[in-house]
């Protein structure tokens, strides 16, 4: 499943961020990544552990793992460290794989799921594209800035070349309850259902009991 959420982060949450932005650390990104994507990626990335960074962290953290959207599909277990990136002109990020395993706080997560927070307006920068090689088509995604775009960790992807302009963008992974990405996709539709009827149905109404119940039951079966 490959899906835009917008307006993760609001105007308000942008704003303050951008206030922030020329207070941060950068280096190489090279240092993240695995042995062969590091080969093909060429970005700077944030320090977000102190100071202005530290405070970039929790707004980006909030955002991500308080989106009712973003928690429907992915139905997290665990999220991973999130990663700040800038590429500049000539920059970008080949083609590649992301690892199977990444450090989440003192536990190692499995990435099903993988997102890009865009925080650059599209027409701040000219290509960066994000990339994805998904169901058997090539998706070139640029979204809107506070736009997220949720796809899975299992397929090829990349950032074009940018060729004027920053791009910023916020990064990060997600462990799944429910390993299975079809399944994943069942429970989304039904909950996504059950949000279309709630205004229209009482919530002890029978039609809500039973579609409760349904989502509940294969989430036990599903996890």
């Amino acid at each position: 499943m490959l899906i835009t959420i917008s307006n993760v982060l609001d105007a308000d949450h942008l704003t303050l961020l951008r206030g922030l932005m020329p207070a941060l650390a950068w280096k190489d990104g090279a240092y993240t990544a695995g042995h062969v994507a590091k080969q093909v990626k060429h970005n700077q990335q944030a320090d977000l552990v102190a100071g202005a960074g530290k405070k970039v962290e929790q707004i980006l953290r909030g955002a991500v793992c308080g989106n009712a959207v973003l928690n429907a599909a992915s139905i997290p277990h665990r999220f991973s460290k999130l990663l700040l990136s800038k590429t500049e002109t000539g920059g970008g990020y080949g083609l590649h794989i992301d690892n199977p395993f990444m450090q989440a706080e003192e536990v190692s997560l499995r990435t099903d799921l993988s997102f890009t927070l865009f925080l650059s307006a599209p027409e701040d920068y000219a290509g960066g594209e994000l990339v994805i090689e998904h169901a058997g088509q090539s998706h070139a995604l640029k979204g809107e800035a506070g736009d997220l775009v949720l796809y899975p960790s299992t397929s090829l992807h990349k950032v074009a070349t940018v060729t004027s302009g920053v791009r910023l963008a916020c990064v990060g992974w997600i462990e799944s309850r429910i390993k299975d990405a079809a399944d994943r996709e069942t429970l989304f539709d039904l909950s996504n259902l059950k949000a279309e009827l709630e205004p229209r149905l009482e919530v002890q109404s029978a039609e809500m009991l039973m579609l409760s119940k349904v989502i509940a039951n294969l989430k036990r079966r599903f996890s």
